[in-house]
């Protein structure tokens, strides 16, 4: 492994700049496109890697200090972090207003957009390593992506395994057989359940195939004359419902989890107790970080009020209960998206926005408005968790937290340049967004949330929300926080893909009987699953999107 100097790389030292600022442009172009085209954005954050680990095999005498872990880092954070802005914060929040019909608010929106990006990235970064956020936690990307650079670093055994573990990704991922299998076999799921917590697995699991076969036993219970189901879970509300109570049970637990330290764990940061890790962020520091983010969404919110001028569209009060929502909105939603991401590697960002949405809808705020909340609120929660991610990347490179101001100085260099790839993809998004409208091309999740505020508020759904908010909140009480079964049972139940859930539980479940022995060699086999599922969706979405296939 390289020689690690006592002073850690620079976001914007000038090689290591310039050429992360490159990548992360034509990745914020390249994934606007795949999001327009297919809905999902790939996993940047391995190929960020991937891109810095051949630059520094260029064998330029300008490129040998890409041969450092810490910058290969560096560029993959940026480009990581340009990606998902652009595509999933930047272009979605703009399409909402292409959607709805309406473009005269246009640049407000993605302005909006910028602030809550960049204020979702200054959350993650002030609460990551927390006891809400443990570095020590899953976030199996991250896992993934550490492993590429080191192994790919160090080479041997562990480097062989690793990329044996690529090429089974890519190949069961390419392997699309209809309609059994028409998105390949679910590597990426079998890859995070070798290393995520089983618990949570097994609930996202459950969740997934509950979702995915739900109509098959709406059917069957038709037959046996118990009628009242819903044919298709997807088309209703229970499933934010259910998110809803296990959202509001996660967040009582976390503060629980902040409030009931006092003085003395204080005291003991940046040790080890009984060999078990100490995170680096205070319970104090973490409350003062989620006042801070709470006040800045606050005003982020407030700004945005005045930018695109629906302001005059409210009276001061449902002014005031406008920012208030859009903040306090802006402030759960990442919570609950990172804890998504940390537990299981997925973030439901978009769906939890809705959750607001929906919210919002029946504290009777003007369309355009609830157009805005919606861009702003969903904005927050992706780089939320792609910077998790990317952190998790980081600290297993720096030594998982030995050298404590060395991983700290090294982290706020993630978060400078991921700052820095968030406004470079908020510059992409202004420069090709017309481009994209002409074309009819925008996030289809953009469309759900102008249907939805043109939808308007209904009684039905709001019952139906309080109802099935109850077993979520149970679910969730049950499995306790560190588990987070509610809220990943809740994320199972938003996404149409029950072949991931069986392959989660297959996956868990051989788990379960290796893992004594191979512990080791199924977390490699695990990171290469999640990396070689990643590098096959990336180029099959760039296909894909430009109409090669």
């Amino acid at each position: 492994m390289y020689q690690r100097s006592s002073l850690h790389a620079k976001a914007i030292e000038k090689e290591t700049f310039l050429i992360s600022l490159i990548v992360t442009f034509f990745s914020a172009i390249i994934c606007m496109q795949i999001i327009s085209r297919i809905g999902i954005t790939p996993n940047t954050s391995i190929i960020g890697a991937l891109i810095a680990m051949s630059i520094a095999r260029i064998p330029l005498n300008a490129l040998r200090k890409f041969r450092n872990l810490d910058r290969q880092n560096l560029i993959q954070t940026m480009t990581s972090g340009g990606g998902f802005a652009a595509a999933n914060c930047g272009l979605l929040a703009a399409g909402i207003l292409y959607a709805f019909g309406d473009l005269k608010l246009l640049i407000p929106m993605v302005l909006g957009s910028a602030i809550a990006t960049i204020l979702g990235m200054y959350f993650v970064y002030k609460v990551y390593d927390s006891e809400m956020y443990p570095a020590s936690g899953s976030w199996p990307p991250g896992v993934a992506t550490a492993a590429a650079l080191v192994a790919g670093d160090e080479g041997g055994a562990k480097a062989k395994t690793l990329f044996q573990g690529i090429l089974l990704g890519a190949v069961g991922t390419a392997l699309r057989i209809k309609p059994v299998l028409p998105s390949g076999l679910p590597m990426a799921g079998v890859g995070i359940a070798f290393i995520a917590n089983p618990y949570a697995m097994i609930a996202l699991g459950i969740g997934l195939i509950v979702r995915g076969y739900f109509p098959i036993f709406s059917s069957f219970m038709s037959s046996l004359g118990i009628s009242g189901l819903p044919v298709d879970l997807g088309k209703t509300y229970i499933p934010h419902g259910v998110m809803i109570g296990a959202g509001l049970v996660s967040l009582i637990q976390a503060m629980v989890i902040i409030f009931r330290k006092g003085a003395s764990s204080d005291k003991n940061l940046n040790n080890t107790e009984n060999n078990e890790y100490i995170p680096t962020v205070s319970p104090s520091q973490t409350k003062k970080a989620i006042f801070v983010s709470f006040v800045l969404f606050i005003a982020g919110a407030l700004a945005l009020a005045f930018i695109s001028g629906v302001y005059t569209e409210m009276a001061a009060s449902k002014l005031a209960l406008w920012v208030f929502w859009s903040g306090i909105s802006a402030l759960i939603a990442p919570i609950l998206v990172g804890l998504c991401a940390m537990h299981s590697g997925w973030f439901p960002g978009f769906a939890i926005t809705i959750i607001f949405l929906t919210i919002g809808l029946f504290m009777n705020f003007p369309p355009l408005a609830l157009a805005l909340l919606s861009g702003y609120v969903a904005s927050t929660g992706p780089c939320f968790a792609d910077m998790g991610y990317d952190l998790k990347t980081g600290w297993i490179i720096r030594g998982m937290g030995k050298n404590i101001p060395y991983e700290l100085d090294g982290r706020r260099q993630q978060f400078i340049s991921e700052a820095i790839g968030g406004i470079v993809a908020m510059i992409a998004v202004a420069v090709f967004m017309n481009m994209h409208f002409k074309l009819d091309l925008i996030p289809p999740v953009s469309r759900a949330f102008a249907v939805t505020i043109k939808a308007g508020s209904s009684p039905q759904i709001l019952r139906e929300l309080i109802i099935w908010a109850i077993p979520g909140a149970i679910i969730q009480f049950v499995g306790k926080a560190k588990r987070a079964l509610g809220i990943l049972f809740a994320t199972g139940l938003l996404i149409n893909n029950p072949i991931y859930g069986i392959g989660l539980l297959i996956a868990v479940a051989i788990r379960r009987i290796y893992e004594k022995t191979h512990k080791e060699k199924m977390e490699l086999y695990g990171a290469g699953f999640i990396a070689g599922d990643g590098i096959y969706g990336f180029f099959f979405s760039i296909g894909r999107s430009f109409g090669w296939w």
